[in-house]
C-alpha cells in the first residue's frame, strides 16, 4: 500500500520571499536533449512508474497531447508514436529540489505549446524554498519560471485534488492558481509572467488533515484546490464569464464568479459537511459534476458523495453511484466523455481493500454502473481483464484471497480522464502506475476490456541505496514504496520486486565484495520482519530474525566473505551476527551507520555524530577512531573495493563541516579533499584504462558548481559528467559505478528513479597527471545538438590528441552569421562582436592524453544556424 512518498526532512537550503505581486524571474533552461559531459548519455533504470500520480491533463485541442503529474518525480508530455512519456523538469537542480513536486498542470487549448506547471513539493519547513509556476511555449522542453511568495505542496495531504491552475479557455493569457495555506486565489493577466491575489475571493480554505500535527505537515489548510472555467459563457478573445473554484472548507466548498472573476458568491444549495476534491463541467449539457470526500487524501478517505449542479436553474442533484452508507472511500478521480458528454465516471479513490473502484454513467450520472461487481461474496465479477505482462512487479507478488486479486484495479486513483478525442480510451494514476485502456465503450456493451499500464517512461521511485556487484545482476536497488528491483538487464522491467519478505520500502542493501551472491537488505515493514538475506545475488531472499526493540530498516553491512552481518536498526542498537541471532554490538552509538571493509572480513566500519568506529572482531565491539568529521547533515562513507582500509566519507551540512574526506588506515585518520565545497554520496567504478584506483563518483559542489562528478586518479582532479539539462533535482542518497563497465555510473533521485550514464569515452580517464608544462596537443568538434525558432543547443568537444597532459584549455571560435552565446555549462563562455572564447573550469582543466572534456551551450540565431568555419584549442592555464 502507498501511504507516503518519501520526505527530504532537515535540508537546510535557502529561497527567498517576494511580497504582493509577483514580478517573472526568467529562469531559462538547456533545450532537452543536451549532450552531457563529458560525451556522457543518461537513460532510467527501467521500472515504470513506482509513484503516485495525482493529475493527468489532456489537452482539448489538440489530439494526443497530455500529460502527467508526479507528487515529488516531476511532470511528464505523453509520446503518442512511442506510447511513453517524456520527463520534462529534468533541469531543476539542487537548490530547487522542491520544484519536482507538482501540484498543478494546464495545457493551452487555444495555443497548445503552451504549458504550465505549479511546482513546490512541501508547505511546511521540509522545503525551505517557496513554490513557483514554470511556463513553456514549446510543450515543456525549455522553461522560464516565476517565484511565487508562498510555498506549494506536491507532496502534501490534498495532492490529488484540482487541477488548482486552469487556463481561460477563451483569453489564454488569463490563469488562475489555487494556493494552499491560507494565501488565496491567484490570478496572471500576462501567461503566467507575473501573479497577483485575488482580492475579491476572500475564503482561502480552512480544512486542515489533522489540525494537531505539530510538524505543519498534516495540519496544513489545504487552500483553494481547483478552478473550472464554463466554456459557454465566454468568446474568442474575451474573459470567460463564469468560473468555479473549489475550496478546502466543509461548509462552504464550492464557489461562482459570472463576472470574469472581479466577484464571487458561495453557491447556494451546495451539500456540506465534505470537500469537493474535483469539479468537472460539461459546458454541452449545463451540468457541473462534483465528486466529494470526507478527508482530503490521497489515501484516507471514508464517506464520499457525487452531485450535479446545473448551471441555468441552480438545481443540485445527488448522483452518488452507491448509498453513503454503502461507502468506505472518498470519492475523487471525475471526468465527462467529451465525444459524448452524458458519459461520466468517477471513482472511489482510498478503497486499498479488496480494491478501487471505478463507475460509470451514460444518462448524466441518473445510473451507473461498476468496474466490479459480487456475484456471491466474497467472489466478484469483474467488467475488464488486467493486463501487466510489460510491468509484472504490479502483481506485488501477491496471492490475496477473495475479495481481494492481483493485480488490483489501482488504489489511490484520484487521476481519471476520458481521452477528449477517442470514448475508447482512458487513462488512470495509481499509487504506482499509470493504467489505461483503448477498448473502453466495450464496458457499455458488456464485453470485457484490457486494462494496461500506460506507464513507459515515467520513473517515479524514491531511491535510496544502489549496490553494483562484480558478478551477477549489474544493479540492485533499495527503493521507497516499492522495496527495490535485482536488475539484470538496465533496459527492461523487472519481473518482481523483492519479495519474501516485501519491505514497504528498503533502507540499505549490501553485498559480500568476494562473495557477492551473499546479498543483505534492510527495510520497513509493519510488524517485521525488517531484515532479508540472499544466497543468489538478489534473486529469492529469505526473512531474518530481529533484536528487540526493532521500529525500522536502518543500515546493514556485509563482511566481505559474507560470513558475518552487522545491522544498525531504528529502534535498537547496533548488533552483529551470523545471519540468524543477533548480538549487541558495544562502543558505538545506537543509530550509527554502518559499513563492511571490502578485504577483511572481520572488519566493520561505523559512524554517528561526527566520530568515527572499527571494529576488527566483526562487529562485537568498535573502538572510536577519527573524529571532528561532519556532525550535522546526512553522512555516507564507502569502502574501496580491494584495499583493505580505503575509506570515503561524503556529507554534512551547508552551515557546518561539509566536504569529501579520505583514510587509508582503517579510519584513524582522515584527510579533506582539497577543493571539494560539498558532497553528499561517494561510490566506485572499473578503473580507467591504464589505472589502478578505481574511478570514485560523487554528488557534490565543486568549482562552485552543483552536479555529479567523477575522478579517475583517487580525487586528485574532477570532471562533471552531468549538465545543467540534466540534473534531477536532489542526488544526494545514493551512487555507485558498475565494476564492470567503465564510466558507468548509477545516480540515485527522490522520485526520478534511478538514472545511469555511460560515456563514449574509448581512451580512458580524464583525471590529470599534475603539474608540468603545457605541451600536449588538440582538436575541437562542435555540434548543434537541438535547435528551433531563434534559438540552438550545441556541443563542444575538446581531445587531447598528445603524449602530455593538457593543464588548461581554451576553445576559440567565430560565429559565421551573428549568432549569440546566451549559456553555457563546463566553461566560462565570452564573447566579443562574433569572436567566442570558452576556457575551463577548475575541475576539469586538466586532460590527459587520449582524454577529452566538453562544455555546452545555448545561443539565439535569427536568418540562419550555420556552424563555425574554424574551431582552435590552445592549451594552458
Amino acid at each position: 500500500m502507498r501511504r507516503t512518498r518519501h520526505l527530504l526532512a532537515g535540508l537546510a537550503l535557502t529561497a527567498g520571499l517576494l511580497a504582493g505581486a509577483v514580478p517573472a524571474t526568467a529562469v531559462p533552461t538547456p533545450a532537452a536533449p543536451a549532450a552531457a559531459a563529458p560525451s556522457y548519455t543518461w537513460k532510467n533504470v527501467r521500472v515504470d512508474g513506482g509513484g503516485f500520480v495525482p493529475g493527468i491533463v489532456f489537452n482539448r485541442t489538440e489530439k494526443n497531447l497530455a500529460y502527467a503529474r508526479t507528487d515529488i518525480g516531476g511532470a511528464y508530455r505523453w509520446n503518442q508514436a512511442a506510447s511513453s512519456w517524456t520527463p520534462l523538469l529534468d533541469h531543476i537542480g539542487w537548490d530547487d529540489w522542491g520544484h519536482t513536486g507538482v501540484v498543478g498542470l494546464a495545457t493551452d487549448s487555444v495555443a497548445p505549446d503552451r504549458v504550465y506547471a505549479a511546482v513546490g513539493t512541501y508547505t511546511n519547513d521540509w522545503d525551505p524554498g517557496n513554490g513557483a509556476v514554470l511556463r513553456s511555449a514549446d510543450r515543456g522542453a525549455t522553461w522560464q519560471r516565476t517565484d511565487l511568495p508562498f510555498k506549494l505542496g506536491g507532496n502534501m495531504p490534498g495532492r490529488g485534488m484540482g487541477e488548482r491552475l486552469a487556463i481561460d479557455p477563451h483569453k489564454n493569457s488569463v490563469l488562475y492558481l489555487g494556493a494552499p495555506s491560507g494565501n488565496g486565489l491567484w490570478r496572471s493577466t500576462d501567461s503566467g509572467v507575473t501573479w497577483s491575489k485575488v482580492t475579491s475571493f476572500t475564503n482561502p480554505g480552512n480544512y486542515q488533515q489533522d489540525p494537531t500535527d505539530t510538524s505543519g505537515y498534516n495540519s496544513d489548510e489545504q487552500g483553494i484546490v481547483w478552478v473550472t472555467f464554463d466554456e459557454s459563457t465566454g468568446a474568442a478573445g474575451r474573459a470567460t464569464s463564469t468560473l468555479y473554484v473549489g475550496v478546502g472548507d466543509k461548509e462552504n466548498a464550492v464557489y461562482r464568479s459570472t463576472d470574469a472573476g472581479a466577484t464571487w458568491t458561495r453557491l447556494p444549495g451546495q451539500p456540506t459537511g465534505y470537500l469537493a476534491h474535483k469539479g468537472v463541467l460539461d459546458a454541452e449539457n449545463g451540468y457541473l459534476y462534483l465528486a466529494y470526500s470526507d478527508t482530503a487524501g490521497p489515501y484516507d478517505g471514508g464517506k464520499g458523495q457525487v452531485w450535479r449542479y446545473a448551471t441555468a436553474t441552480g438545481a443540485w442533484t445527488d448522483i452518488s453511484p452507491v448509498a453513503e452508507a454503502d461507502t468506505h472511500y472518498g470519492f475523487s478521480g471525475l471526468t465527462v466523455d467529451r465525444q459524448n458528454p452524458g458519459t461520466v465516471m468517477v471513482s472511489g479513490y482510498s478503497s486499498w481493500y479488496p480494491d478501487t473502484q471505478i463507475f460509470r454513467s451514460t444518462d448524466s450520472g441518473a445510473t451507473w454502473t461498476r468496474a466490479w461487481d459480487y456475484t456471491s461474496y466474497p467472489n466478484r465479477a469483474d467488467r475488464y481483464t488486467m493486463d501487466v505482462s510489460s510491468a509484472p512487479w504490479l502483481t506485488w507478488g501477491a496471492s490475496p484471497a477473495p475479495p481481494e486479486q492481483t493485480p488490483k484495479l489501482g488504489w489511490m486513483t484520484e487521476a481519471l480522464e476520458i481521452d477528449p478525442f477517442d470514448s475508447n480510451r482512458m487513462m488512470y494514476g495509481t499509487g504506482a502506475t499509470i493504467y489505461g485502456t483503448t477498448e473502453l465503450t466495450r464496458w457499455d456493451a458488456g464485453t470485457k476490456f484490457t486494462i494496461r499500464p500506460m506507464v513507459a517512461g515515467l520513473e517515479e521511485t524514491a531511491v535510496l541505496d544502489l549496490a553494483s556487484p562484480p558478478s551477477g545482476a549489474p544493479l540492485i536497488s533499495a527503493l521507497g514504496d516499492i522495496g527495490g528491483f535485482r536488475h539484470t538487464d538496465l533496459t527492461k522491467v523487472p519481473p518482481m520486486m523483492f519479495t519474501g519478505p516485501n519491505f514497504t520500502s528498503t533502507t540499505s542493501v549490501d553485498f559480500a565484495e568476494t562473495k557477492p551472491d551473499t546479498v543483505v537488505r534492510a527495510g520497513h515493514l509493519d510488524g517485521g520482519p525488517r531484515v532479508a538475506f540472499s544466497t543468489d545475488n538478489a534473486a529469492t531472499w529469505r526473512a531474518g530474525q530481529e533484536p528487540a526493540g526493532v521500529t525500522g530498516g536502518g543500515t546493514v553491512a556485509a563482511s566481505a566473505d559474507g560470513t558475518r552481518f552487522v545491522w544498525s536498526p531504528e529502534g535498537a542498537g547496533v548488533h552483529t551476527g551470523t545471519g540468524g541471532a543477533w548480538t549487541a554490538s558495544t562502543g558505538i552509538p545506537a543509530g550509527a551507520t554502518v559499513e563492511s571493509d571490502r578485504v577483511d572480513p572481520r572488519t566493520f566500519y561505523g559512524f554517528a555524530a561526527g566520530a568515527f568506529h572499527a571494529s576488527t572482531d566483526g562487529g562485537l565491539t568498535f573502538t572510536a577512531k577519527a573524529t571532528g568529521l561532519p556532525a550535522k547533515g546526512n553522512v555516507r562513507f564507502k569502502a574501496v573495493p580491494g584495499k583493505k582500509g580505503d575509506i570515503w566519507l561524503a556529507g554534512g551540512a551547508p552551515d557546518a563541516t561539509y566536504g569529501l574526506w579520505h583514510s587509508t588506515d582503517g579510519g584513524a585518520t582522515f584527510t579533506r579533499i582539497a577543493g571539494v565545497e560539498q558532497a553528499d554520496t561517494i561510490g566506485f567504478g572499473k578503473a580507467a584504462p591504464g589505472a589502478t584506483y578505481p574511478t570514485l563518483y560523487t554528488s557534490a559542489k565543486i568549482g562552485g558548481v552543483r552536479g555529479v562528478f567523477r575522478s579517475t586518479d583517487a580525487g586528485a582532479s574532477w570532471v562533471r559528467i552531468n549538465d545543467d539539462a540534466h540534473q534531477w533535482g536532489w542526488t544526494g542518497a545514493a551512487i555507485t559505478g558498475d565494476p564492470r563497465v567503465y564510466g558507468r555510473v548509477y545516480v540515485s533521485t527522490n522520485g526520478r528513479g534511478i538514472l545511469y550514464g555511460d560515456t563514449a569515452e574509448t581512451g580512458g580517464g580524464d583525471g590529470g597527471t599534475g603539474p608540468g608544462t603545457p605541451t600536449g596537443a588538440c582538436e575541437v568538434a562542435y555540434k548543434v545538438t537541438n535547435q528551433w525558432q531563434g534559438g540552438f543547443t550545441a556541443q563542444v568537444t575538446l581531445r587531447n590528441t598528445g603524449t602530455a597532459p593538457l593543464n588548461g584549455w581554451t576553445v576559440r571560435w567565430t560565429q559565421p552569421a551573428g549568432q549569440r552565446v546566451t549559456q553555457a555549462w563546463n566553461a566560462t563562455v565570452t564573447q566579443t562582436g562574433a569572436d567566442v572564447a570558452a576556457s575551463h573550469l577548475s575541475y576539469n582543466a586538466t586532460v590527459p592524453p587520449g582524454g577529452s572534456a566538453a562544455f555546452g551551450l545555448n545561443g539565439s540565431w535569427s536568418g540562419a544556424n550555420p556552424p563555425p568555419t574554424s574551431v582552435s584549442c590552445t592549451s594552458g592555464t
